[in-house]
């Protein structure tokens, strides 16, 4: 019997990369900011607000959500604006709310 190394359908990049997703979006700051951006771009400092976070903490959180590619970020003058670049996500987190029986 094969074992998973040697299977030619195992991908392990492809897996890694999908588990850098999730593990992006396993904090419920990160998962209240892709809400939001599902909705449509925000600036850093709207974000801030709805955390009632230093800067700092909402750059870090940005920062993992940006590596894994949910993210997209653009400065304009003083300003960052981030936007879902994973658009996708927005049915994904609303098949987990009826799937949980809940709305945010």
């Amino acid at each position: 019997m094969q074992t998973e190394k040697n299977n030619s359908i195992f991908n392990k990049p492809y897996y890694e990369a999908r588990a850098k997703v999730f593990k992006a979006l396993g904090h419920p700051t990160r998962l209240l900011f892709a809400d939001h951006l599902a909705r449509g771009e925000k600036c850093v400092c709207e974000l801030q607000v709805l955390v009632h976070a230093d800067m700092s903490t909402v750059s870090k959180h940005l920062t993992v959500m940006r590596e894994a590619g949910i993210v997209s970020m653009e400065k304009r003058g003083s300003n960052v604006y981030y936007a879902l670049k994973m658009e996708c996500l927005a049915g994904f987190l609303a098949c987990l709310d009826q799937v949980l029986g809940t709305q945010a």
